[in-house]
């Protein structure tokens, strides 16, 4: 069955960190480039950042750039994503999903060239 497993979300204050993870099951995520997603309530999904499996390139929306970094572990079939200095506009529940060729792109924002998607953890930011 192929899976993506969010987890890593949680309460967090203003200027903290979290870590999220994006894990794998039932397929390897070699071949594909992952994106990373968040919605907050009331507001359309947005591309908060994308990383490639070709060459490992990345790519942020501007309001994250700075802050957020992502990775991938092919060997653990797994994607992170590194926040830190959050802010009280992150809050929102994010989503990891699968594009494929393998490149993210110049459509990586597009949450419609996304294939299989997680279920979403919620991360809040707030004192």
């Amino acid at each position: 069955q192929v899976q993506l497993v969010e987890s890593g979300g949680g309460l967090v204050q203003p200027g903290g960190s979290l870590r999220l993870s994006c894990a794998a099951s039932g397929f390897t995520l070699d071949y594909y480039a992952i994106g990373w997603f968040r919605q907050a309530p009331g507001k359309e999904r947005e591309g908060v950042s994308c990383i490639s499996s070709s060459d490992g390139s990345t790519d942020y929306a501007d309001s994250v750039k700075g802050r957020f970094t992502i990775s991938r572990d092919n060997v653990k079939n797994t994607v992170y994503l590194q926040m830190n200095s959050l802010k009280p506009e992150d809050t929102a529940v994010y989503y990891c999903a699968t594009k494929g060729h393998g490149r993210c792109g110049s459509s990586w924002k597009w949450s419609t060239v996304f294939g299989s998607w997680g279920q979403g953890t919620q991360v809040t930011v707030s004192s």
